[in-house]
C-alpha cells in the first residue's frame, strides 16, 4: 500500500493554495484511473488554512470529495503545535462529512492524550507519529527521550484497546517490536498498519510485511521535497551522515 503526498506547507497566498489544491485533485484522479490503493496525504496549511480557515476547509472538502470514491483514506498530516488546534477543528468538520478522512497525531506533544480522546469519537484512521517539529519542553517531550517512547506506547495502547483504525508511522525498529510484543495479533487486524517513508526503514517494512502485518510506504513528490529532508534530519540527525556516506559510496562506485 502507498500514501502519496505532494510536498508543501505554510502556503500564504490564496491563488497558490488554489493551484496546489488542483494538484491534489489531479493526484486523486490519477489514483482512481490507476486503481492503486493509495492514501492521499497533505498539510492543511498547504491548501490555505493559514491564509483563511474557511479557504483551507473549502479546499480540503474538495480533496475529500475527490478521494471518497477511491476506497482508501485521505490523511491530514500533523503540523507544529501552534497549528494543532486549527488542524483538529478542521478535521472534526471534515470527518463528520467524510468518514474516510484520517488525522495524524504526534506522540511528542503533551496535549495529544486529550486530542486522542477527541478524535476517537470520529471514524477516520489515526496515524500516530513521534513528531519532528521544533517544540519547547513545555509543549513536547524531547526527541529520543524515554518519555517520548512511553508516550507513543501509551497512545498506541489506547488506540488498540478502542479497536480504532490506526497507522503506526515509525522507522524505529525497537518501537515497532515493542508494539508487536504488547499487542501481537491485534496488529494483524485489517484496521492496523505500519507506515514508513519511502527509502527509510525498507528492511523493517519488508520484515513486517513478511510477518503478516499490513504495511504502507509514504511517497513524496513535488518541488518542496527538501522540507521533508529537513524534517527527517531533525527527527534523526545522524541521517545526514548516512546520506553523505551513501553519496560517497556512489561517487567511488561510479569512478
Amino acid at each position: 500500500l502507498a500514501s502519496i503526498d505532494y510536498a508543501g506547507e505554510s502556503v500564504r497566498d490564496a491563488e497558490l493554495a488554489r493551484r496546489e489544491t488542483d494538484v491534489f485533485l489531479a493526484l486523486a484522479a490519477a489514483i482512481g484511473r490507476a486503481g492503486v490503493p493509495a492514501t492521499v496525504s497533505f498539510d492543511l496549511s498547504h491548501v490555505g488554512s493559514v491564509v483563511d480557515r474557511d479557504l483551507g476547509l473549502r479546499h480540503a472538502r474538495e480533496i475529500a470529495g475527490a478521494t471518497a470514491p477511491l476506497g482508501t483514506a485521505m490523511m491530514i498530516s500533523a503540523e507544529g503545535s501552534d497549528r494543532t488546534g486549527l488542524v483538529l477543528d478542521l478535521y472534526e468538520t471534515l470527518a463528520a462529512e467524510y468518514p474516510h478522512v484520517g488525522i495524524t497525531l504526534q506522540a511528542r506533544l503533551h496535549r495529544t492524550p486529550n486530542d486522542l480522546e477527541r478524535v476517537l469519537a470520529l471514524p477516520g484512521t489515526v496515524r500516530l507519529v513521534k513528531g519532528a517539529f521544533l517544540e519547547t519542553d513545555a509543549a513536547a517531550w524531547r526527541r529520543g527521550s524515554p518519555e517520548l517512547t512511553a508516550a507513543y506506547l501509551s497512545l498506541a495502547r489506547r488506540l488498540v484497546a478502542a479497536g480504532h483504525p490506526v497507522a503506526f508511522a515509525t522507522h524505529d525498529e525497537a518501537l515497532a517490536d515493542a508494539l508487536i510484543a504488547a499487542h501481537g495479533d491485534a496488529l494483524r487486524e485489517p484496521g492496523a498498519e505500519f507506515e514508513m517513508l519511502m527509502g527509510l526503514g525498507t528492511g523493517l517494512l519488508d520484515r513486517l510485511h513478511g510477518e503478516g502485518y499490513r504495511t504502507r510506504e509514504y511517497v513524496i513528490f513535488g518541488g518542496e521535497w527538501w522540507l521533508y529532508v529537513l524534517n527527517r534530519i531533525a527527527e534523526q540527525p545522524e541521517r545526514a551522515l548516512t546520506a553523505l556516506a551513501d553519496m560517497n559510496h556512489l561517487i567511488v562506485h561510479r569512478a
